[in-house]
């Protein structure tokens, strides 16, 4: 079983890297296409993997060459897949990314097998994890699966980690569900209409989350760092700064690493602080998952930069 369980998207990420973005209509050469693992549901889980923690992730793969490599990779890296489904006559979901020199990225999303995942079996499979502390979910698979899989877990007193990516398809009743919200700094804006770039933006936005039923969570704000609110109570925490080179997967990796931060018991400060060297380190290589760092590298990069690292093997 599982002490954190994921309910999400299972993708082939085409990446294409290249110097700069092409205009529309515009041809650029690009310096190299590579095949990698990704969707949220699985970076994420993969994050908590490698942070030594149980995971098991729900969700759906089609039967063709991509849906055998994204399991094999899944289970390679020590995630459970037995509440896996892999659909018959049905495309894997892919992305194609377009990574820039600055490390900055534009993705096109096919949903793929992720649309296919239904409400009753991400219930079933929920219920069956007796030992699920709590639930990380995101958008990339249908709202009504992900409202279930949120409503299934408030019963059954498990905690729920939101990740409001893509925010599409955030709505209020969604947020009642939520003990944690996880926003980047667009994400932020688009659902409270307010661009943090200050203490005082923050607190503005803070309150509409509240406002929504939302006591508790992270807003990031790149590599600026990012503003911990639970209740009245708020926290700047300062960016790390590195030499990026691959953003993908950042915010999947900062989820995995947050989750598995407070299940060690953590203050939500500690786990955002955590998190947030995880994630500083997971842009220094290249690849949504082969790019998230191991608990011992995350130990290693501590001792180096004298941080505080509080997580359990």
């Amino acid at each position: 079983m599982a002490q954190i369980c994921v309910v999400g998207s299972i993708n082939m990420d085409i990446v294409t890297y290249v110097d700069e973005f092409p205009a529309r209509g515009q041809t650029v050469f690009g310096e190299k296409v590579v095949e990698s693992p990704g969707g949220k549901g699985a970076n994420q889980s993969i994050s908590v993997a490698k942070q030594g923690k149980p995971v098991a992730l729900i969700g759906s793969v089609g039967d063709d060459r991509h849906g055998d490599m994204l399991i094999n990779d899944l289970k390679e890296n020590n995630v459970n897949t037995s509440f896996m489904k892999q659909l018959s006559n049905t495309d894997s979901g892919k992305t194609s990314i377009i990574i820039e020199k600055s490390a900055e990225n534009t993705i096109i999303y096919l949903e793929g097998a992720n649309k296919k995942l239904d409400q009753q079996y991400v219930r079933e499979s929920i219920q069956q994890q007796t030992d699920c502390e709590m639930l990380l979910v995101q958008l990339e698979t249908p709202y009504h699966v992900i409202l279930e899989a949120m409503k299934t877990a408030k019963e059954q007193g498990i905690t729920v980690v939101l990740d409001p990516a893509p925010t599409t398809y955030v709505t209020d009743e969604l947020l009642t569900y939520a003990d944690f919200i996880l926003p980047n700094e667009q994400e932020t804006k688009l659902l409270t209409g307010i661009d943090v770039v200050d203490e005082a933006t923050a607190l503005a936005a803070v309150a509409i989350f509240r406002k929504k039923g939302v006591e508790r969570g992270v807003l990031k704000i790149g590599a600026r760092g990012s503003y911990v609110f639970e209740g009245d109570t708020r926290t700047f925490i300062e960016g790390i700064q590195v030499p990026a080179v691959d953003t993908v997967g950042a915010g999947d990796c900062f989820a995995g690493a947050f989750s598995s931060a407070l299940v060690d018991k953590l203050s939500l400060v500690e786990a955002a602080k955590y998190a947030n060297i995880v994630a500083a380190l997971k842009v220094t290589k290249h690849g949504a998952q082969a790019g998230i760092p191991t608990l011992e590298e995350v130990k290693a990069f501590c001792t180096e930069r004298n941080f505080d690292c509080h997580i359990q093997g």
